[in-house]
Formats: C-alpha cells, sequence, structure tokens
C-alpha cells in the first residue's frame, strides 16, 4: 500500500511540477501540503537504493551462475601443487606421458620440455609419410609396448610392411630435477653431437646422441624452428622438407629438413628442433638425456650400460608379472603370456600427463567458457583413436593398474577428484590442451555440467579401500581423509542431478528429445551410447544402470566413512534401499519380459526413412539435375506409450552386474538361463552387447552412425559378468550353473581376444558377435586389457586362500620322515568334502587310509570349529593378508581342541598382524602343532595346488613334496580355504 500511495504521489507532484511551476514557488511555505511536497522524494530515493542494491544482488547472482561451473570445489587438494615435481616425485616425474606419440617422453609438469620421435619412409608419397602422432591412418601393420614397468623403463615395436622399429628407455635417478633418461632407437634414429639446455624443471640438462656402431652409416639434417602450440609440430616439420640426393650419381631422392627456419615474429628466437638421421637399415642409435644436478652420476646411461640396465629392469618386469598374475599356473603357454605381457605394457604405457583447460559450460553461460588450468595422470583408452582421459573408462582402466601398482592407481584417481568443481561435477571428457584438442571433433569437445557419467572410479576403488582401511601406513589414513570430502560431494551431485521424477529413480541426462535423425536418441552420459532406451526421452525414464551405479557407490561411502569416525548412517540406508530387491523389483522388473528393463515413453515401430525434397527445393530444380540429397529421418509407426522398455542387454544384467540381486532369487536363475541362450546373449567369442531377438540389434541409429553398443562384445561388461558369475558360484544356491558359465564364458573371451592379437596384432577396442573379429579402434589397451585380468582369475575383490598341514608329533614326525617317498603323487587318489558357512567354503583334501593310517586324525566338527575362529578373526581383526604378506601362523594343535586354538589366537588379537608371529622350524617341530600358511592370490595358482613353498623360518623355504635335510615332507592333509569378501 505505501508503494502504491508513494507512486501516486509521485505522478501527482510530477503533473502539478509542469503545470505550475511558478505556482509552487510562490506557494511552497504557504501552503502545508505543497510545502511537503518534497517528502515522497525521500521515499523515493530509499526505494530506488533498495531497487538497486536488489539489482546489484540480482547480478551478482547470475555471475556465481555463470561461474559455478568454472570454480573449483573449496576443499583441501588431494594433490599438492607440486606433488608431481621431481621434487616430490622423483621416480615418476620423467615418463612416456605423451600418450598420442608413436614415442615421446616429458615431465609431469605444466610447462613440459617435450621430445617425441618421427620418422618417415622414402617413397613417392606425397605429402611425405612422415609419422608423429598414433593415427590409424597410418596403416600400421602393429605396433606397441612388449614391456613397460608404468615408471623404470619400456621396450617398445613398431612393425611398418617393409621395416621394423624398436624404441626402448630406461630412466635412473639422481640429482634434484628427475635424473637421467636414455632411449634406444633401432633401424630409424636420429644423430647429433649435443643439446644443452634449461628450463624451470630441469635445471641444466645435456641431450647428447651418441655416435652409432651401425655399420652402415647415416645423413644427418634438421630443423630448427618455431610454432605457437604443440599440435603444429608435424604441420611446420613437413612444410620444411625438400628433396635431397642420396647417392653422388644423384640417383636417389629423399627428404630432409630444412635447417634454420625461424620466423621473424617469432617471440624470444626457436622453441623446437628436430633432428633428422636418414639411414640405410639396419641401425641403432642412443639418445641420452642428463640431469645437470646429477653430480655423482657412476657412468652415462648408455651402451653396454643401458644394455645391462634394460636386462635388469626387463627381469624385474617378468618376475613381476609372475608374482601378480601366475599366469604360467594358469596353463597358458609362454606365447600367450608374452601377449598378456604386452597387453599390461600398453596399458601403463599409454598413461599420461596432460595439463590444461577443459571447454565446458552451463545453462547459465551463453556461450563455453575455460575451467580453470588442472593436471591430470590418467590411463587413455586408445593412443591412435582415443589419447585422452575419460571419466568412465578410467574405472575400468585401474581395476587393472590398482593390481599391478596401487600407488600408481591412487595417483590416477586422486588427479580426476582434484577436477571435480564446487557443484561436484567432473567433466567426463578431459580434452586438456591444444594437442589433446586437435583430435577431438569440434561437436564433442564442449563439457556441459548436467551430463554425468557413470562413476566407475568406485570399481577400483572398493578394493584399495578395503586395503587402506585395514593398513597401518599413515599415507593411506591420509589418502582416506582426503578422499572422502571429495567422493561425498560427487556422491551428492549424482543425487542431485540425475535423480528421476520419482523417489528412488534415476535417470541420466544429456539425452535429445528434439532429434529428428536418430532411431533412437543416444545416451552418451551413461557411457553406452547408442544402447536402445526410451525411444522418446522424457522426465519419466527410469534408467536401471545408473541406479545400481548409486547403489554401489553408497556402499563403499558408508565403509570410507566407518574407517574415518565419519556419519556413515546416510550412505548405509541409501545402500540398503538400492539394494532392496522388493523395491528394486516394483521399479524395473518386467513381469511380462521377466527380466530387469529401463522405463519410459517407448515404442518399437520405428524406422529411418528419406524423406522427399520440399516444393521451395523442387521449384529451381533444372531438366536432368538430380534430386537434392536428404538425409534419413525417424519415422514413428506406432505411437509410443509408457513402459518397460524391451531391449535385452548389458543394461538389463545391472542388478546382477553389481552383485545386486539376492543370490537365492528366483531371478537370478532366470540371468543365469538368459546368458546362456544363444538367440540372446550368448556367443563363442562373448557376451554380445544386444539381444539378437531385440528390435534395434545391429541397426544404424543413423543413416551415417552405424551400430555401436548393438550387438558387438565388449570387454569391459564381459568382466563384469565374469565376476558376478565368480560372486554367485561361492554364495548362491544357483552356485552350480554360475561356475558353468563362468567357466565357459572366460574361456571363450580369452581365447577369441588372443587369436585376435595374433592374427592382427591388436588388442581392439570391440568383438563382433558373428565371427569374434576386432573392430573399432586399435590399439584399444583401455578396458580390453581386462583379458589379463580374466586370465589371472582376479575376478572377486579379495581372495584368501589359507593351506595348513598337519604335523605329528616330534618324535613320531622325525621316525616317519621317509615315509613321503612311498607316496607317489601320480598315485594319488584325491578325496574332498566340504563345509560351508556363509559366503565361505572349506574344502579339505585327503589322503586314502591305506596310504596314512589316520588314527591321530582331528573329526570334522574340530576342524570347522578352528576355521570359524580363523575366519571370525581375520574379519573381524581387520587382518588383510594380501598386504601383511601372512607367511606365519602357528595354531595350537587342532587335536587340543577348538578352545586351545582360540587361545592363540587371542595372543594374534594383540599385534593385530599375522606377520609378527614368527616360529623356527625346530620350535614348529617341538610344539606339536599345525602350521598354517596364509598365501597371496599372487601366489595362489589353484586350489590344490601341491607346489606350495611353506615359509618356516626366515627365507627357508620348503617344497613339501620334495625330501631334504629338513625332513619336512610329511603331508597328512591339504586344506583349501577360500574367503571372498
Amino acid at each position: 500500500m505505501k508503494m502504491g500511495r508513494d507512486r501516486e504521489i509521485r505522478r501527482r507532484s510530477g503533473s502539478s511540477r509542469v503545470a505550475s511551476d511558478d505556482a509552487e514557488k510562490n506557494n511552497r511555505f504557504e501552503n502545508p501540503v505543497v510545502a511537503n511536497k518534497n517528502k515522497p522524494i525521500k521515499v523515493t530515493g530509499g526505494v530506488l537504493i533498495f531497487i538497486t542494491v536488489i539489482m546489484v544482488a540480482y547480478f551478482k547472482y547470475k555471475m556465481y551462475l555463470k561461474n559455478i561451473v568454472i570454480t573449483p570445489l573449496d576443499s583441501p587438494k588431494m594433490n599438492a601443487d607440486n606433488s608431481t615435481s621431481a621434487a616430490v616425485n622423483p621416480d615418476r616425474f620423467w615418463g612416456t606421458y605423451r600418450s598420442n606419440l608413436y614415442f615421446g617422453m616429458k615431465t609431469r609438469s605444466p610447462r613440459p620440455p617435450v621430445f617425441g620421435f618421427m620418422w618417415l619412409a622414402h617413397t613417392n608419397q606425397m605429402p611425405p609419410p612422415l609419422r608423429h602422432w598414433c593415427d590409424q591412418g597410418d596403416g600400421i601393420p602393429k605396433y606397441g609396448w612388449l614391456k613397460h614397468d608404468g615408471i623404470n623403463f619400456g621396450i617398445q615395436e613398431i612393425e611398418e610392411k617393409t621395416y621394423s622399429l624398436k624404441t626402448s628407455f630406461v630412466k635412473r635417478e639422481g640429482g634434484k630435477h628427475g635424473g637421467d633418461w636414455s632411449a634406444r632407437i633401432s633401424v630409424q634414429p636420429k644423430r647429433l653431437a649435443s643439446i644443452s639446455g634449461q628450463s624451470e624443471e630441469l635445471g641444466n640438462f645435456k641431450l647428447s646422441f651418441p655416435k652409432s656402431t651401425s655399420a652402415n652409416k647415416g645423413k644427418y639434417d634438421h630443423l630448427i624452428s618455431y610454432v605457437h602450440r604443440l599440435d603444429r609440430i608435424t604441420d611446420v616439420t613437413k612444410n620444411s622438407l625438400r628433396v635431397e640426393m642420396w647417392d653422388k650419381q644423384r640417383t636417389v631422392p629423399y627428404f630432409s629438413l630444412g635447417g634454420r627456419l625461424v620466423p621473424r615474429e617469432s617471440p624470444g628466437g626457436p622453441n623446437f628442433m628436430v633432428h633428422q638421421v636418414t639411414v640405410q637399415p639396419p641401425y641403432e642409435i642412443e639418445v641420452v638425456f642428463e640431469s645437470g644436478s646429477f653430480n655423482e652420476r657412476p657412468n652415462t646411461l648408455s651402451g653396454e650400460e643401458l644394455s645391462k640396465t634394460l636386462n635388469e629392469f626387463t627381469e624385474r618386469f617378468d618376475k613381476k608379472f609372475t608374482d601378480t598374475f601366475g599366469l604360467e599356473n594358469k596353463g597358458f603357454s609362454k606365447t600367450d603370456i608374452d601377449i598378456a605381457k604386452a597387453v599390461v605394457s600398453n596399458m601403463l604405457g599409454g598413461i599420461g600427463y596432460f595439463y590444461g583447460s577443459s571447454i565446458v559450460q552451463s545453462k547459465y553461460n551463453k556461450e563455453p567458457v575455460e575451467y580453470w588450468p588442472a593436471p591430470l595422470f590418467t590411463a587413455v583408452p586408445s593412443r591412435s583413436f582415443f589419447p585422452r582421459g575419460f571419466l568412465w573408462d578410467e574405472g575400468f582402466h585401474n581395476l587393472l593398474i590398482s593390481q599391478w601398482s596401487p600407488e600408481i592407481s591412487k595417483d590416477i584417481i586422486s588427479h580426476w577428484l582434484d577436477l571435480i568443481n564446487t557443484e561436484g561435477w567432473i567433466p567426463r571428457e578431459q580434452i586438456l590442451g591444444h594437442e589433446a584438442r586437435a583430435r577431438v571433433p569440434a561437436e564433442f569437445v564442449i563439457q556441459r555440467n548436467e551430463n554425468a557419467n557413470p562413476p566407475t572410479l568406485f570399481l577400483p576403488l572398493k578394493r584399495l579401500v578395503q586395503d587402506m582401511v585395514h593398513s597401518s601406513d599413515p599415507k593411506d589414513k591420509e589418502f582416506l581423509k582426503s578422499l572422502f570430502p571429495r567422493l561425498k560431494v560427487w556422491y551428492n551431485w549424482y543425487n542431485i542431478s540425475q535423480v528421476g521424477a520419482h523417489p528412488l529413480t534415476y535417470r541420466w541426462r544429456g539425452r535429445d528429445d528434439k532429434t529428428e535423425k536418430e532411431l533412437n536418441p543416444k545416451t552418451l552420459t551413461s557411457g553406452l551410447d547408442d544402447y536402445p532406451r526410451a525411444s522418446h526421452p522424457t522426465s519419466e525414464e527410469r534408467h536401471i544402470d545408473l541406479r545400481c551405479w548409486i547403489a554401489l557407490a553408497s556402499g563403499i561411502l558408508s565403509d570410507i566413512a566407518k574407517s574415518l569416525g565419519e556419519n556413515w548412517k546416510e550412505y548405509e540406508s541409501t545402500y540398503k534401499v538400492l539394494t532392496d530387491n522388493n523395491l528394486l523389483n516394483q521399479l524395473h522388473w518386467s513381469p511380462q519380459k521377466q527380466r530387469y528393463c529401463d522405463y519410459g515413453l517407448n515404442t518399437n515401430k520405428m524406422m529411418l526413412k528419406r524423406p522427399k525434397p520440399p516444393p521451395e527445393m523442387m521449384k529451381n530444380l533444372q531438366p536432368g539435375q538430380p534430386l537434392p540429397h536428404m538425409d534419413k529421418v525417424r519415422v514413428i509407426m506406432k505411437e509410443p506409450t509408457y513402459q518397460f522398455v524391451d531391449s535385452f542387454g548389458y543394461v538389463s544384467l545391472f542388478p546382477f552386474l553389481l552383485k545386486i540381486v539376492d543370490p537365492d532369487s528366483p531371478k537370478l536363475m532366470k540371468i543365469l538361463s538368459d546368458l546362456k541362450n544363444p538367440d540372446l546373449l550368448w556367443t563363442d567369442y562373448g557376451l554380445r552387447s544386444l539381444a539378437r531377438n531385440a528390435p534395434l540389434y545391429n541397426r544404424y541409429n543413423t543413416e551415417h552412425d552405424p551400430p555401436y553398443w548393438r550387438g558387438a562384445i565388449w570387454v569391459n561388461m564381459n568382466y563384469l559378468v565374469l565376476s558376478a558369475l565368480h560372486h554367485y558360484s561361492e554364495t548362491s544356491q544357483y552356485k552350480g550353473p554360475a561356475k558353468s558359465i563362468y567357466t565357459e564364458l572366460r574361456n571363450n573371451l580369452i581365447k577369441n581376444i588372443i587369436h585376435e592379437y595374433k592374427r592382427t596384432g591388436y588388442i581392439w577396442e570391440q568383438y563382433d558377435d558373428k565371427t569374434g573379429h576386432g573392430k573399432g579402434s586399435h590399439p584399444f589397451t583401455g578396458w580390453s586389457a581386462l583379458v589379463v585380468m580374466m586370465m589371472a582369475e582376479k575376478i572377486s575383490l579379495k581372495l584368501l586362500s589359507l593351506f595348513l598341514m598337519i604335523l605329528d608329533d616330534y618324535n613320531d614326525f622325525w621316525g616317519k620322515k621317509n615315509l613321503y617317498r612311498s607316496v607317489a603323487p601320480k598315485k594319488r587318489n584325491k578325496q574332498y568334502f566340504s563345509i560351508n558357512f556363509n559366503s565361505t567354503q572349506l574344502l579339505i583334501q585327503t589322503l586314502p587310509p591305506e596310504e596314512y593310517s589316520p588314527q591321530k586324525l582331528v573329526d570334522k566338527k574340530s576342524i570347522y570349529s578352528c576355521m570359524i575362529s580363523l575366519k571370525d578373526f581375520i574379519s573381524n581383526e581387520n587382518i588383510n593378508s594380501q598386504q601383511t604378506q601372512v607367511s606365519h601362523l602357528v595354531w595350537n594343535c587342532l587335536k587340543l581342541g577348538h578352545q586351545n586354538c582360540s587361545k592363540l589366537l587371542q595372543k594374534c588379537k594383540k599385534t593385530k598382524n599375522i606377520s609378527n608371529i614368527q616360529y623356527n622350524v625346530d620350535s614348529i617341530m617341538s610344539m606339536n602343532v599345525f602350521l598354517c600358511i596364509a598365501l597371496t592370490p599372487s601366489s595362489l595358482y589353484s586350489l590344490f595346488d601341491t607346489h606350495i613353498f611353506l615359509n618356516v623360518s626366515n627365507d627357508a623355504k620348503i617344497d613339501p613334496l620334495q625330501y631334504d635335510n629338513t625332513a619336512m615332507t610329511l603331508e597328512l592333509l591339504h586344506f583349501a580355504w577360500t574367503l571372498t569378501k
């Protein structure tokens, strides 16, 4: 009312002022009404100030909304600004971090010096076939790392059609700037005396090119020039090439570089050089980088010293590979194992270090804006086609990387989580820097902050967190403390931005509901791109895969919160709700199709059809002129209705893949049955992505977009299937079918992937469901490298295996020390009985009574009681066998019963570290005990492996199948106990 009154007074006073200004002057002090005419003006000023404040606040809020997408999360970063520097992390400072190059070295720093390898064959082809970036268009028959440990060394082969190249490098720590490294390039290398330089990260350095020992001589040329962006190096190099003559008769031409070609406008002179060596194979040279701060260098890392160091690292790599994956005892041939080594090496050798800003946009930004500059240490899916970071790929990558090196994996994950903005969003595709951006079509560069990606980082975090929670290393606790706030904000962002229209439902954003050319609008944000969803995107959609991802995240966050003493109840409650099978079935189980499904506005009656040109395009058409080209558009033949989406495939399996389906649910048996049905997903090469009878199986999504996730076999999803089958083969009443399918599927996948590698030289992005042939980009040693995990059966998150040997009393033992010689292993008739409790299965292998009199053997009940004691002890006391490398645990004689066994375990509780309890051979003999050997998964080759080494005293290793002077050859029982968490 007051504001209305003020407006009316202002209106009237304004009229009066215009009409009778003179009268106002005369009556200003005589008429009290007129005399008070200025009061409304004071009120107006107050209102104007108020409006101004509101406007300022409004514009500030608008600016806040515009900037929120590029505002970092206000939480301590997991990586300090100098965490990748030579001073803090010297062993990973230098590396082959230029993932997009055939061979390149650089430092993990924002403005790194970069070194790369180019080569070309002298042919009549124009422009010359200059190799630099990994490019499928180069048509190289095969290339990739044969061995690479992720840190110290690597050996790579590149096979051209008429010659081959070998690049190798090795590092040596020393000084204050990351130490030295040397590279050896065989057949097609370079020649220069040396280059000296200086940079902030490296200090003074020298790059030298020792003379080649090869008999064939080369010709040497160079280019010294300037580029303003890294992605321009190849073009500038090509443009500098000229034709020279190789022989004196001037009959053989070759390309040479143009020397010093520095543009006048270059600021500060040249900033890159290329050293060219033109040779006739065979040929070999070395490149030696020496840090100026390495003052106590024992020798130059070249020649024999380089060969010696490479050999040492190669031997270490081979040993670590065997210890980690144990393929020799899985029945694989040497060729297959070499392939597995190459696959792991390509994953590790493809890890890159990037620095730059993503191009992002929110609904509040009219134009795209730049994210803050940030580093990213990450693996890449494909060096040739996807040489950059992808959020959903990276979780799968680190299932393998964390198996090889948990520290490298934690380094990668922490870099990704440092990219979270204040909303809790991480751009799903990281295109950092000009070099990376040059490889990406413009329409995919911009990242939008309403779009998610599957939070697959929780997959490797599940195992890593379990290990860190039980770790006594303070660094692990610090890592968890810095990890938790960022995971929490990331998790909250999903539960705000990706929720569905109804409680407990979730929906991927980013689908185009206005498209006319797509048969089924893509869901790029799900990671499954063109996998069929509801044909008509609406806010009522329910996506089952996203719901399952959030369930997984909820459980892991609950575990982390508990370990840190944080509030865990919210995450635990969410986990219980999202894994409640009754609620899940209400929202996503189709009673008609008897399977889990998405839900939304859908029709299967549609097709792509080329429309007729509109009349206005036909008006000016001349006789004989072809009709204007019109792209095909989607035609709906039956109106959509809200329903469960009938597209059985990977998405339908998610409650099974992430182990949400109850182990004894009848629905599990239906899922297992569907897996084996060849009319649905089953093939001789792996499980296809979409059932053969699905409406969109192998159909193009647009006129130009071939099917992608509509039938092809993808290794990452098959790995999740194997993990689920392994889980249910131990926990479900349907364990028989689960185990059978697991065995057959694993064999099919491994056999086909290795066969294709031998046939083509590459690991592929996907595999054809009809022929098994590799398809898509290559080499693709991103998640397809999980084949090595399948070979090693690194399927369950933790496998603890305990092998027990019952030793008789001291005198009786020595009296029968030669008994075992009379028992030939090939004549043994192995018998088993089993005891099951919870998710644990105790398998007991016995020798037949005629081979040894079991007069003093314990009964099953005693064994059962003691096994439960050990199980509870390990579970409750948070003993992590894989980390503590349990090798010494002595049980008091089980023949004395459960009570005495428990007493010894009580002693173990005081240390909470089984490995602290040490006994020598004599004490074992005199105590009349059971010796329990806990072997880590890396040395567990089979449940009843008879070639087990018992670590009983310091480094003493005693083979129970080989009689020696220690007389530790008496075997009465083998116990194999697997505990899966």
